[in-house]
């Protein structure tokens, strides 16, 4: 799954709802405590809702109260990309699929061991797929 994934904006309109639409490709943000993957327990892979890509395991996922789906660290290194966001006034770091360049999140400094890394995303930019 190495391959790019480029589509035109009608493309992604056709296939994404509104809401995958607006996070993925406008970067836009989902509200606190109201995305499907938030509190979700299952074992498995979070994957790309764009793309299909494996985004994030289970295994890496923990509660770390924001209220959006957070991991310590990608299912690969080379699965995400990062890029530095000064938007809104703030100094961050937006998380995109490194397959299809969709938007899912941010990543901070404040996380658990063994990274101390958390990737705060966006519910609606992900798919589960359960093991």
């Amino acid at each position: 799954m190495n391959d790019k994934v480029e589509k035109t904006d009608a493309q992604w309109r056709e296939e994404l709802t509104p809401e995958q639409y607006a996070i993925c490709r406008c970067s836009a943000t989902e509200r606190a405590f109201t995305g499907k993957y938030w509190d979700h327990h299952d074992a498995g892979t979070y994957l790309c809702a764009a793309c299909g890509a494996e985004l994030f395991g289970s295994d890496t996922k923990y509660d770390s109260g924001s209220g959006w789906p957070s991991y310590y660290r990608p299912f690969r290194p080379e699965a995400v990309s990062e890029h530095e966001d000064a938007t809104l006034g703030m100094r961050r770091v937006e998380v995109r699929c490194a397959r299809c360049d969709s938007h899912l999140g941010h990543v901070f400094p404040d996380g658990p061991k063994p990274t101390g890394l958390r990737y705060c995303i966006n519910s609606a930019a992900l798919d589960f797929k359960e093991a």
